[in-house]
């Protein structure tokens, strides 16, 4: 459909920081519509989670 000047351009823009950061600026705008749905149809509004956790014990850790 589109040239292969077009998909490796597209290829470039996705590999970059820029992209990474305004993806997750989206994915945080969408997440927050969507909760303040979800709480306007009378669902209980979505608790605050941990996004990841550090287990201890990597390399270079003594004990």
């Amino acid at each position: 459909m589109y040239s292969n000047e077009f998909e490796d351009a597209f290829a470039s823009f996705l590999d970059r920081h820029e992209y990474d950061e305004a993806e997750n600026y989206l994915f945080s705008m969408v997440r927050l519509a969507f909760a303040a749905g979800w709480k306007a149809a009378g669902g209980e509004p979505p608790k605050a989670e941990r996004i990841y956790e550090l287990i201890p014990g990597g390399k270079g850790e003594k004990e």
